[in-house]
Protein backbone atom coordinates (compact mmCIF):
# COMPACT_ATOMS: atom_id res chain seq x y z
CA UNK A 1 0.00 0.00 0.00
CA UNK A 2 1.20 3.51 -0.71
CA UNK A 3 1.90 6.09 1.92
CA UNK A 4 -0.85 8.50 2.88
CA UNK A 5 -0.16 12.19 2.95
CA UNK A 6 -2.87 13.61 5.17
CA UNK A 7 -3.27 13.13 8.90
CA UNK A 8 -6.80 12.69 10.27
CA UNK A 9 -8.77 15.88 10.87
CA UNK A 10 -9.37 16.20 14.64
CA UNK A 11 -13.04 16.34 15.59
CA UNK A 12 -14.30 19.32 17.53
CA UNK A 13 -17.90 19.21 18.73
CA UNK A 14 -18.04 23.02 18.56
CA UNK A 15 -17.19 23.09 14.86
CA UNK A 16 -19.79 24.79 12.68
CA UNK A 17 -19.82 22.36 9.78
CA UNK A 18 -21.02 23.57 6.44
CA UNK A 19 -22.99 21.29 4.12
CA UNK A 20 -19.86 20.75 2.06
CA UNK A 21 -17.90 19.76 5.14
CA UNK A 22 -20.65 17.37 6.24
CA UNK A 23 -19.93 15.37 3.09
CA UNK A 24 -16.29 14.85 4.00
CA UNK A 25 -14.75 12.18 6.19
CA UNK A 26 -12.39 12.90 9.07
CA UNK A 27 -9.52 12.47 6.64
CA UNK A 28 -10.81 15.12 4.32
CA UNK A 29 -12.05 12.68 1.64
CA UNK A 30 -15.50 12.39 0.19
CA UNK A 31 -17.96 10.11 1.98
CA UNK A 32 -18.36 8.21 -1.27
CA UNK A 33 -14.64 7.52 -1.35
CA UNK A 34 -13.46 4.60 0.82
CA UNK A 35 -10.79 5.33 3.40
CA UNK A 36 -7.49 3.86 2.36
CA UNK A 37 -5.34 2.09 4.88
CA UNK A 38 -1.60 1.63 5.05
CA UNK A 39 -1.53 -2.02 6.02
CA UNK A 40 -1.99 -4.90 3.63
CA UNK A 41 -4.41 -7.72 4.21
CA UNK A 42 -2.68 -10.53 6.07
CA UNK A 43 -2.86 -13.59 3.84
CA UNK A 44 -1.31 -16.07 6.25
CA UNK A 45 -4.54 -18.03 6.51
CA UNK A 46 -4.45 -18.24 2.67
CA UNK A 47 -8.10 -18.01 1.74
CA UNK A 48 -8.10 -15.69 -1.30
CA UNK A 49 -11.90 -15.47 -1.43
CA UNK A 50 -12.10 -14.45 2.22
CA UNK A 51 -9.20 -12.04 1.80
CA UNK A 52 -10.98 -10.45 -1.14
CA UNK A 53 -14.17 -10.16 0.91
CA UNK A 54 -12.23 -8.41 3.70
CA UNK A 55 -10.57 -6.06 1.22
CA UNK A 56 -14.01 -4.99 -0.03
CA UNK A 57 -14.99 -3.83 3.46
CA UNK A 58 -14.23 -0.12 3.29
CA UNK A 59 -15.16 2.58 5.74
CA UNK A 60 -17.81 4.91 4.30
CA UNK A 61 -19.13 7.08 7.13
CA UNK A 62 -22.90 7.40 7.37
CA UNK A 63 -23.87 11.10 6.87
CA UNK A 64 -26.90 10.52 9.11
CA UNK A 65 -24.71 9.49 12.03
CA UNK A 66 -21.73 11.84 12.22
CA UNK A 67 -21.52 11.78 16.00
CA UNK A 68 -18.32 10.59 17.63
CA UNK A 69 -17.37 9.58 21.14
CA UNK A 70 -15.47 12.19 23.09
CA UNK A 71 -13.19 9.51 24.59
CA UNK A 72 -12.30 8.27 21.10
CA UNK A 73 -9.08 10.06 20.21
CA UNK A 74 -9.23 8.62 16.67
CA UNK A 75 -12.82 9.87 16.07
CA UNK A 76 -14.11 6.78 14.25
CA UNK A 77 -17.46 7.38 12.54
CA UNK A 78 -20.26 4.87 12.00
CA UNK A 79 -19.92 3.01 8.71
CA UNK A 80 -22.91 3.36 6.38
CA UNK A 81 -22.81 -0.26 5.20
CA UNK A 82 -22.04 -2.26 8.33
CA UNK A 83 -23.40 0.03 11.05
CA UNK A 84 -20.14 -0.39 13.00
CA UNK A 85 -17.32 1.98 13.80
CA UNK A 86 -14.65 0.25 11.73
CA UNK A 87 -11.33 0.40 13.53
CA UNK A 88 -8.59 0.68 10.95
CA UNK A 89 -5.34 2.52 10.47
CA UNK A 90 -5.85 6.21 9.86
CA UNK A 91 -3.70 8.30 7.56
CA UNK A 92 -0.19 8.63 9.02
CA UNK A 93 -1.33 6.72 12.11
CA UNK A 94 1.67 6.70 14.50
CA UNK A 95 0.66 3.32 15.95
CA UNK A 96 0.78 1.65 12.55
CA UNK A 97 4.11 -0.25 12.45
CA UNK A 98 4.52 0.80 8.83
CA UNK A 99 4.68 4.42 10.02
CA UNK A 100 7.32 3.93 12.70
CA UNK A 101 10.56 5.84 12.26
CA UNK A 102 13.34 4.20 10.28
CA UNK A 103 15.48 4.19 13.42
CA UNK A 104 12.88 2.20 15.32
CA UNK A 105 12.36 -0.15 12.38
CA UNK A 106 16.07 -0.85 12.05
CA UNK A 107 16.44 -1.34 15.79
CA UNK A 108 13.68 -3.95 15.68
CA UNK A 109 15.11 -5.54 12.52
CA UNK A 110 18.53 -5.95 14.13
CA UNK A 111 16.94 -7.27 17.35
CA UNK A 112 14.98 -9.88 15.40
CA UNK A 113 18.10 -10.75 13.41
CA UNK A 114 19.96 -11.41 16.67
CA UNK A 115 17.11 -13.64 17.85
CA UNK A 116 17.28 -15.57 14.57
CA UNK A 117 21.07 -15.83 14.86
CA UNK A 118 20.69 -17.24 18.38
CA UNK A 119 18.27 -19.90 17.17
CA UNK A 120 20.56 -20.97 14.34
CA UNK A 121 23.61 -20.79 16.62
CA UNK A 122 21.95 -23.26 19.00
CA UNK A 123 21.70 -25.81 16.21
CA UNK A 124 25.44 -25.95 15.55
CA UNK A 125 27.27 -24.95 18.74
CA UNK A 126 27.06 -28.44 20.26
CA UNK A 127 29.14 -29.85 17.38
CA UNK A 128 32.12 -28.23 19.12
CA UNK A 129 32.41 -31.39 21.25
CA UNK A 130 30.64 -34.53 20.09
CA UNK A 131 33.17 -36.88 21.67
CA UNK A 132 32.32 -35.87 25.25
CA UNK A 133 28.69 -37.12 25.22
CA UNK A 134 29.78 -40.20 23.29
CA UNK A 135 32.17 -41.22 26.06
CA UNK A 136 29.93 -40.10 28.94
CA UNK A 137 26.92 -42.10 27.82
CA UNK A 138 28.86 -44.91 26.13
CA UNK A 139 26.98 -44.61 22.85
CA UNK A 140 28.02 -44.54 19.20
CA UNK A 141 28.90 -41.42 17.28
CA UNK A 142 25.72 -41.79 15.21
CA UNK A 143 23.56 -41.62 18.33
CA UNK A 144 25.25 -38.42 19.52
CA UNK A 145 24.79 -36.89 16.08
CA UNK A 146 21.06 -37.27 16.66
CA UNK A 147 21.34 -34.24 18.97
CA UNK A 148 21.78 -32.19 15.80
CA UNK A 149 19.34 -34.22 13.71
CA UNK A 150 16.43 -33.93 16.14
CA UNK A 151 17.00 -30.22 16.69
CA UNK A 152 16.89 -29.53 12.95
CA UNK A 153 13.83 -31.76 12.53
CA UNK A 154 12.16 -29.40 15.00
CA UNK A 155 12.86 -26.54 12.59
CA UNK A 156 10.71 -28.31 10.03
CA UNK A 157 7.76 -28.67 12.39
CA UNK A 158 7.53 -25.01 13.40
CA UNK A 159 6.23 -23.53 10.13
CA UNK A 160 3.33 -25.99 10.18
CA UNK A 161 2.23 -25.08 13.70
CA UNK A 162 3.17 -21.60 14.88
CA UNK A 163 2.02 -19.35 12.02
CA UNK A 164 -1.73 -19.98 12.65
CA UNK A 165 -1.32 -19.25 16.36
CA UNK A 166 0.39 -15.96 15.56
CA UNK A 167 -2.59 -14.98 13.39
CA UNK A 168 -4.94 -15.65 16.29
CA UNK A 169 -2.95 -14.28 19.23
CA UNK A 170 -0.32 -12.04 17.67
CA UNK A 171 3.40 -12.51 17.16
CA UNK A 172 4.68 -11.20 20.50
CA UNK A 173 3.02 -13.85 22.66
CA UNK A 174 4.36 -16.62 20.40
CA UNK A 175 7.89 -15.19 20.49
CA UNK A 176 7.88 -14.88 24.27
CA UNK A 177 6.32 -18.25 25.09
CA UNK A 178 8.26 -20.41 22.63
CA UNK A 179 11.61 -18.78 23.36
CA UNK A 180 11.03 -19.37 27.07
CA UNK A 181 10.29 -23.06 26.46
CA UNK A 182 13.37 -23.37 24.25
CA UNK A 183 15.63 -21.77 26.86
CA UNK A 184 14.23 -23.93 29.68
CA UNK A 185 14.85 -27.14 27.73
CA UNK A 186 18.52 -26.32 27.32
CA UNK A 187 18.88 -27.15 31.02
CA UNK A 188 18.10 -30.89 30.73
CA UNK A 189 20.83 -31.14 28.11
CA UNK A 190 23.36 -29.56 30.45
CA UNK A 191 22.54 -31.88 33.36
CA UNK A 192 21.53 -35.01 31.41
CA UNK A 193 22.50 -38.32 33.01
CA UNK A 194 21.48 -40.42 30.01
CA UNK A 195 21.35 -40.01 26.26
CA UNK A 196 17.55 -40.15 26.17
CA UNK A 197 17.24 -36.97 28.21
CA UNK A 198 19.71 -35.20 25.96
CA UNK A 199 17.90 -36.22 22.77
CA UNK A 200 14.40 -35.36 23.98
CA UNK A 201 15.49 -31.97 25.28
CA UNK A 202 17.14 -31.17 21.95
CA UNK A 203 14.00 -32.10 20.02
CA UNK A 204 11.76 -29.92 22.21
CA UNK A 205 14.23 -27.02 22.03
CA UNK A 206 14.35 -27.35 18.25
CA UNK A 207 10.57 -27.23 17.92
CA UNK A 208 10.29 -24.23 20.26
CA UNK A 209 13.22 -22.40 18.69
CA UNK A 210 11.65 -22.80 15.25
CA UNK A 211 8.90 -20.28 16.06
CA UNK A 212 11.11 -17.19 15.65
CA UNK A 213 12.51 -18.59 12.41
CA UNK A 214 8.91 -18.96 11.22
CA UNK A 215 7.56 -15.60 12.35
CA UNK A 216 10.39 -13.12 11.85
CA UNK A 217 9.73 -12.78 8.14
CA UNK A 218 6.16 -11.81 8.95
CA UNK A 219 7.32 -9.32 11.56
CA UNK A 220 9.55 -7.60 9.02
CA UNK A 221 6.66 -7.50 6.56
CA UNK A 222 4.63 -5.78 9.28
CA UNK A 223 7.02 -2.84 9.54
CA UNK A 224 8.66 -2.46 6.12
CA UNK A 225 6.95 -1.50 2.88
CA UNK A 226 7.53 -3.82 -0.06
CA UNK A 227 10.01 -1.53 -1.79
CA UNK A 228 12.00 -1.12 1.46
CA UNK A 229 11.97 -4.72 2.57
CA UNK A 230 14.86 -6.12 0.53
CA UNK A 231 17.72 -4.95 2.72
CA UNK A 232 15.91 -5.81 5.96
CA UNK A 233 15.16 -9.31 4.72
CA UNK A 234 18.83 -9.74 3.77
CA UNK A 235 19.80 -9.03 7.39
CA UNK A 236 17.30 -11.62 8.57
CA UNK A 237 18.16 -14.27 5.97
CA UNK A 238 21.88 -14.08 6.71
CA UNK A 239 21.27 -15.16 10.31
CA UNK A 240 20.26 -18.80 9.56
CA UNK A 241 23.64 -19.24 7.86
CA UNK A 242 25.83 -17.19 10.19
CA UNK A 243 24.47 -18.85 13.33
CA UNK A 244 25.37 -22.43 12.40
CA UNK A 245 28.85 -21.58 11.09
CA UNK A 246 29.72 -19.57 14.21
CA UNK A 247 28.52 -22.41 16.44
CA UNK A 248 31.46 -24.79 15.86
CA UNK A 249 33.93 -21.93 16.29
CA UNK A 250 32.69 -20.96 19.75
CA UNK A 251 31.60 -24.46 20.77
CA UNK A 252 34.97 -25.90 19.79
CA UNK A 253 36.94 -23.69 22.17
CA UNK A 254 34.44 -24.22 24.99
CA UNK A 255 34.60 -27.98 24.50
CA UNK A 256 38.40 -27.98 24.40
CA UNK A 257 38.80 -25.99 27.62
CA UNK A 258 35.68 -26.64 29.72
CA UNK A 259 33.99 -29.80 28.44
CA UNK A 260 30.80 -30.52 26.54
CA UNK A 261 28.37 -29.69 29.35
CA UNK A 262 29.65 -26.11 29.44
CA UNK A 263 28.62 -25.72 25.81
CA UNK A 264 25.03 -26.14 27.01
CA UNK A 265 25.53 -23.85 30.02
CA UNK A 266 27.00 -21.08 27.87
CA UNK A 267 24.19 -21.56 25.36
CA UNK A 268 21.68 -21.29 28.22
CA UNK A 269 23.21 -18.06 29.52
CA UNK A 270 23.42 -16.48 26.08
CA UNK A 271 19.92 -17.58 25.02
CA UNK A 272 18.51 -16.45 28.36
CA UNK A 273 19.94 -12.96 27.92
CA UNK A 274 18.55 -12.77 24.37
CA UNK A 275 15.15 -13.95 25.63
CA UNK A 276 15.00 -11.21 28.27
CA UNK A 277 15.99 -8.59 25.70
CA UNK A 278 13.37 -9.91 23.27
CA UNK A 279 10.65 -9.67 25.91
CA UNK A 280 11.67 -6.11 26.76
CA UNK A 281 12.48 -4.77 23.31
CA UNK A 282 10.37 -6.58 20.68
CA UNK A 283 6.85 -5.11 20.54
CA UNK A 284 3.77 -6.49 18.86
CA UNK A 285 3.78 -5.72 15.13
CA UNK A 286 0.91 -7.86 13.81
CA UNK A 287 -1.54 -5.38 12.31
CA UNK A 288 -4.71 -7.36 12.98
CA UNK A 289 -3.77 -7.89 16.64
CA UNK A 290 -2.96 -4.19 17.13
CA UNK A 291 -6.25 -3.08 15.60
CA UNK A 292 -8.21 -5.53 17.73
CA UNK A 293 -6.48 -4.19 20.83
CA UNK A 294 -7.46 -0.67 19.80
CA UNK A 295 -11.09 -1.74 19.32
CA UNK A 296 -11.19 -3.37 22.76
CA UNK A 297 -9.61 -0.27 24.30
CA UNK A 298 -12.22 1.98 22.70
CA UNK A 299 -15.11 -0.24 23.81
CA UNK A 300 -13.77 -0.07 27.38
CA UNK A 301 -13.27 3.71 27.26
CA UNK A 302 -16.54 4.64 25.58
CA UNK A 303 -18.90 1.81 26.48
CA UNK A 304 -19.82 1.72 22.77
CA UNK A 305 -19.83 -1.88 21.48
CA UNK A 306 -19.95 -0.82 17.83
CA UNK A 307 -16.16 -0.72 17.52
CA UNK A 308 -15.06 -3.59 15.25
CA UNK A 309 -12.20 -4.38 12.90
CA UNK A 310 -12.97 -5.58 9.42
CA UNK A 311 -11.30 -8.87 10.32
CA UNK A 312 -13.89 -9.43 13.06
CA UNK A 313 -16.65 -9.05 10.46
CA UNK A 314 -15.19 -11.99 8.52
CA UNK A 315 -13.53 -14.08 11.23
CA UNK A 316 -11.36 -17.08 10.51
CA UNK A 317 -11.47 -19.99 12.93
CA UNK A 318 -8.19 -21.19 14.39
CA UNK A 319 -9.09 -24.76 13.39
CA UNK A 320 -9.46 -23.64 9.77
CA UNK A 321 -6.07 -21.94 9.84
CA UNK A 322 -4.52 -25.06 11.39
CA UNK A 323 -5.91 -27.22 8.61
CA UNK A 324 -4.49 -24.88 6.00
CA UNK A 325 -1.10 -24.69 7.76
CA UNK A 326 -0.84 -28.45 8.20
CA UNK A 327 -2.12 -29.71 4.85
CA UNK A 328 -1.68 -27.04 2.18
CA UNK A 329 2.17 -27.13 2.25
CA UNK A 330 1.97 -30.77 1.21
CA UNK A 331 -0.48 -29.88 -1.55
CA UNK A 332 1.88 -27.23 -2.86
CA UNK A 333 4.91 -29.50 -2.55
CA UNK A 334 3.81 -31.39 -5.66
CA UNK A 335 3.82 -28.12 -7.65
CA UNK A 336 6.86 -28.24 -9.94
CA UNK A 337 8.16 -24.82 -8.89
CA UNK A 338 7.77 -25.53 -5.17
CA UNK A 339 9.17 -29.03 -5.53
CA UNK A 340 12.34 -28.11 -7.43
CA UNK A 341 13.04 -24.99 -5.36
CA UNK A 342 12.57 -27.13 -2.23
CA UNK A 343 14.97 -29.73 -3.62
CA UNK A 344 17.55 -27.06 -4.35
CA UNK A 345 17.23 -25.43 -0.92
CA UNK A 346 17.40 -28.90 0.66
CA UNK A 347 20.74 -29.46 -1.06
CA UNK A 348 22.02 -26.07 0.19
CA UNK A 349 20.86 -26.70 3.74
CA UNK A 350 22.27 -30.23 3.65
CA UNK A 351 25.65 -28.86 2.58
CA UNK A 352 25.63 -26.32 5.40
CA UNK A 353 25.08 -29.00 8.03
CA UNK A 354 27.34 -31.45 6.24
CA UNK A 355 30.24 -29.07 6.90
CA UNK A 356 29.73 -29.53 10.65
CA UNK A 357 31.03 -33.07 10.33
CA UNK A 358 33.12 -32.91 7.14
CA UNK A 359 35.43 -30.23 8.55
CA UNK A 360 36.32 -32.21 11.69
CA UNK A 361 37.17 -35.24 9.53
CA UNK A 362 39.43 -33.18 7.25
CA UNK A 363 41.09 -30.97 9.87
CA UNK A 364 40.91 -32.90 13.15
CA UNK A 365 41.45 -36.41 11.82
CA UNK A 366 43.47 -35.47 8.73
CA UNK A 367 45.64 -32.69 10.16
CA UNK A 368 45.43 -33.33 13.89
CA UNK A 369 43.87 -30.00 14.78
CA UNK A 370 41.88 -29.27 17.93
CA UNK A 371 38.12 -28.66 17.84
CA UNK A 372 38.65 -24.96 18.58
CA UNK A 373 41.19 -24.52 15.81
CA UNK A 374 38.95 -26.43 13.41
CA UNK A 375 36.13 -24.03 14.24
CA UNK A 376 38.21 -21.19 12.79
CA UNK A 377 37.92 -22.79 9.36
CA UNK A 378 34.22 -21.84 9.31
CA UNK A 379 35.09 -18.12 9.20
CA UNK A 380 35.40 -17.96 5.37
CA UNK A 381 31.86 -19.31 5.07
CA UNK A 382 30.66 -16.53 7.38
CA UNK A 383 32.61 -13.93 5.37
CA UNK A 384 30.97 -15.17 2.17
CA UNK A 385 27.53 -14.91 3.75
CA UNK A 386 28.21 -11.39 5.04
CA UNK A 387 29.54 -10.18 1.68
CA UNK A 388 26.47 -11.62 -0.04
CA UNK A 389 24.18 -9.78 2.39
CA UNK A 390 26.13 -6.54 1.79
CA UNK A 391 25.22 -6.81 -1.89
CA UNK A 392 21.51 -6.95 -1.02
CA UNK A 393 20.85 -3.20 -1.59
CA UNK A 394 22.42 -3.39 -5.04
CA UNK A 395 20.45 -6.54 -5.89
CA UNK A 396 17.26 -4.91 -4.68
CA UNK A 397 18.00 -1.79 -6.74
CA UNK A 398 18.67 -3.92 -9.82
CA UNK A 399 15.36 -5.72 -9.36
CA UNK A 400 13.47 -2.43 -9.02
CA UNK A 401 15.13 -1.17 -12.20
CA UNK A 402 14.08 -4.25 -14.15
CA UNK A 403 10.60 -4.21 -12.64
CA UNK A 404 10.09 -0.54 -13.52
CA UNK A 405 9.99 -1.41 -17.20
CA UNK A 406 6.84 -3.42 -16.48
CA UNK A 407 5.20 -1.12 -13.95
CA UNK A 408 5.62 1.86 -16.28
CA UNK A 409 3.46 -0.04 -18.78
CA UNK A 410 0.90 -0.84 -16.08
CA UNK A 411 2.00 -4.49 -15.98
CA UNK A 412 2.92 -6.68 -13.02
CA UNK A 413 6.62 -7.66 -13.04
CA UNK A 414 6.99 -11.41 -13.66
CA UNK A 415 8.28 -13.52 -10.80
CA UNK A 416 11.19 -14.65 -12.98
CA UNK A 417 12.90 -11.27 -12.47
CA UNK A 418 13.79 -12.60 -9.02
CA UNK A 419 15.97 -15.33 -10.53
CA UNK A 420 18.96 -13.25 -11.71
CA UNK A 421 20.89 -13.54 -8.40
CA UNK A 422 20.08 -17.24 -8.32
CA UNK A 423 21.45 -17.76 -11.83
CA UNK A 424 24.70 -16.15 -10.74
CA UNK A 425 24.98 -17.58 -7.23
CA UNK A 426 24.35 -21.19 -8.25
CA UNK A 427 27.86 -21.55 -9.72
CA UNK A 428 29.73 -20.47 -6.60
CA UNK A 429 28.63 -23.47 -4.53
CA UNK A 430 29.96 -26.30 -6.77
CA UNK A 431 33.17 -24.33 -7.36
CA UNK A 432 33.74 -24.08 -3.63
CA UNK A 433 32.93 -27.74 -3.09
CA UNK A 434 35.30 -28.95 -5.81
CA UNK A 435 38.10 -26.79 -4.31
CA UNK A 436 37.37 -28.21 -0.86
CA UNK A 437 37.29 -31.78 -2.20
CA UNK A 438 40.56 -31.77 -4.07
CA UNK A 439 42.62 -29.69 -1.65
CA UNK A 440 41.59 -31.73 1.40
CA UNK A 441 44.49 -34.20 1.26
CA UNK A 442 46.18 -34.34 4.69
CA UNK A 443 49.57 -33.58 3.14
CA UNK A 444 48.37 -30.35 1.50
CA UNK A 445 48.12 -26.91 3.09
CA UNK A 446 45.07 -25.94 5.11
CA UNK A 447 44.57 -22.85 2.96
CA UNK A 448 42.75 -24.58 0.10
CA UNK A 449 39.97 -26.36 2.01
CA UNK A 450 39.58 -23.41 4.37
CA UNK A 451 39.16 -20.73 1.71
CA UNK A 452 36.82 -23.02 -0.24
CA UNK A 453 34.14 -22.08 2.27
CA UNK A 454 34.03 -18.49 0.98
CA UNK A 455 32.37 -19.16 -2.41
CA UNK A 456 30.03 -21.62 -0.73
CA UNK A 457 28.87 -19.08 1.84
CA UNK A 458 28.55 -16.40 -0.82
CA UNK A 459 26.46 -18.66 -3.03
CA UNK A 460 24.33 -19.97 -0.16
CA UNK A 461 22.80 -16.59 0.64
CA UNK A 462 22.39 -15.45 -2.97
CA UNK A 463 20.46 -18.64 -3.68
CA UNK A 464 18.44 -18.54 -0.47
CA UNK A 465 17.19 -14.96 -0.88
CA UNK A 466 16.38 -15.32 -4.57
CA UNK A 467 14.56 -18.63 -4.02
CA UNK A 468 12.40 -17.18 -1.25
CA UNK A 469 11.53 -14.12 -3.33
CA UNK A 470 10.68 -16.26 -6.34
CA UNK A 471 8.35 -18.47 -4.33
CA UNK A 472 6.60 -15.46 -2.78
CA UNK A 473 6.12 -13.74 -6.15
CA UNK A 474 5.03 -16.99 -7.81
CA UNK A 475 2.41 -17.95 -5.23
CA UNK A 476 1.33 -14.64 -3.66
CA UNK A 477 -1.76 -15.65 -1.61
CA UNK A 478 -0.32 -19.13 -1.01
CA UNK A 479 3.23 -17.94 -0.33
CA UNK A 480 3.15 -18.96 3.34
CA UNK A 481 2.36 -22.56 2.43
CA UNK A 482 4.94 -22.61 -0.36
CA UNK A 483 7.62 -21.36 2.04
CA UNK A 484 6.49 -23.82 4.72
CA UNK A 485 6.82 -26.70 2.25
CA UNK A 486 10.34 -25.57 1.36
CA UNK A 487 11.34 -25.08 5.01
CA UNK A 488 10.05 -28.49 6.03
CA UNK A 489 11.89 -30.21 3.17
CA UNK A 490 15.17 -28.39 3.74
CA UNK A 491 15.07 -29.09 7.50
CA UNK A 492 14.59 -32.81 6.91
CA UNK A 493 17.48 -32.77 4.44
CA UNK A 494 19.75 -30.97 6.90
CA UNK A 495 18.73 -33.36 9.64
CA UNK A 496 19.33 -36.44 7.52
CA UNK A 497 22.62 -35.62 5.84
CA UNK A 498 24.55 -35.36 9.11
CA UNK A 499 23.79 -39.00 9.85
CA UNK A 500 25.98 -40.27 6.99
CA UNK A 501 28.47 -37.42 6.44
CA UNK A 502 31.26 -38.99 8.50
CA UNK A 503 30.89 -42.34 6.72
CA UNK A 504 30.85 -40.58 3.35
CA UNK A 505 34.02 -38.68 4.20
CA UNK A 506 35.75 -41.82 5.46
CA UNK A 507 35.14 -43.49 2.11
CA UNK A 508 37.10 -40.68 0.44
CA UNK A 509 37.54 -37.04 1.29
CA UNK A 510 37.77 -36.14 -2.37
CA UNK A 511 34.94 -38.16 -3.85
CA UNK A 512 32.68 -37.81 -0.84
CA UNK A 513 32.58 -34.03 -1.26
CA UNK A 514 32.67 -34.27 -5.05
CA UNK A 515 29.40 -36.23 -5.01
CA UNK A 516 27.72 -33.27 -3.31
CA UNK A 517 29.49 -30.89 -5.72
CA UNK A 518 28.06 -32.74 -8.72
CA UNK A 519 24.60 -32.68 -7.15
CA UNK A 520 24.83 -28.91 -6.59
CA UNK A 521 26.13 -28.51 -10.14
CA UNK A 522 23.08 -30.34 -11.47
CA UNK A 523 20.86 -28.03 -9.46
CA UNK A 524 22.26 -25.06 -11.39
CA UNK A 525 19.82 -25.94 -14.15
CA UNK A 526 16.81 -25.16 -11.91
CA UNK A 527 16.89 -21.34 -11.97
CA UNK A 528 17.49 -21.35 -15.73
CA UNK A 529 14.59 -23.75 -16.25
CA UNK A 530 12.23 -21.43 -14.39
CA UNK A 531 13.65 -18.30 -15.99
CA UNK A 532 12.70 -19.53 -19.46
CA UNK A 533 9.65 -21.68 -18.67
CA UNK A 534 8.42 -20.44 -15.28
CA UNK A 535 5.57 -18.34 -16.70
CA UNK A 536 4.21 -21.32 -18.65
CA UNK A 537 4.46 -23.54 -15.60
CA UNK A 538 2.59 -21.03 -13.46
CA UNK A 539 -0.11 -20.66 -16.11
CA UNK A 540 -0.97 -24.34 -15.68
CA UNK A 541 -0.89 -24.25 -11.87
CA UNK A 542 -3.94 -24.24 -9.63
CA UNK A 543 -2.19 -22.23 -6.92
CA UNK A 544 0.42 -20.07 -8.68
CA UNK A 545 -0.16 -16.40 -9.32
CA UNK A 546 -0.64 -15.78 -13.05
CA UNK A 547 -0.78 -12.01 -13.16
CA UNK A 548 2.05 -11.72 -15.64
Amino acid sequence: MSDLENSPRPYNKDDDLSSAEINRTSTGRSLNEPRRITSAIDYAYEDPELAEAISRIQSRPDPKHMEVNDADEWKYLIDSETGYRLVEWLDCDPENPMNWSNGRKWFLTIALGIVCFTVAFASGVITGDMVGPEKRFNVSQEVVILTVTLFVVGFGIGPLVFAPFSEEWGRQVIYNSTLLIAVIFIIPGAVAQNIGTLLVSRLISGIAFSAPMTLIGGSLSDIWKTEERGVAMAVFSAAPFLGPVMGPLIGGYIGDHAGWRWIYWVMLIYSGVIYVLAVLLVPETHHVTLLRRRAKKLIKLTGDTKYKTKYDLAPVKLTSMMKVALFRPFQLFVELIVFLISVYMSVIYALLYMFFFAYPVVFMEGKGWSAGKTGLTFIPIAVGVILSSVLAPWINKDYNRRAKAYTDRGEIPPAELRLYPMMVGCWFVPVGLFIFAWTSYPRLSWVGPTLAGFPCGFGFLLLYNAANNYLVDSYQHYAASALAAKTCARSLAGAGVVLFTVQLMHMSYQWGVSIMAFISLGCCAIPYLFFFYGARIRAKSKYAYNGY
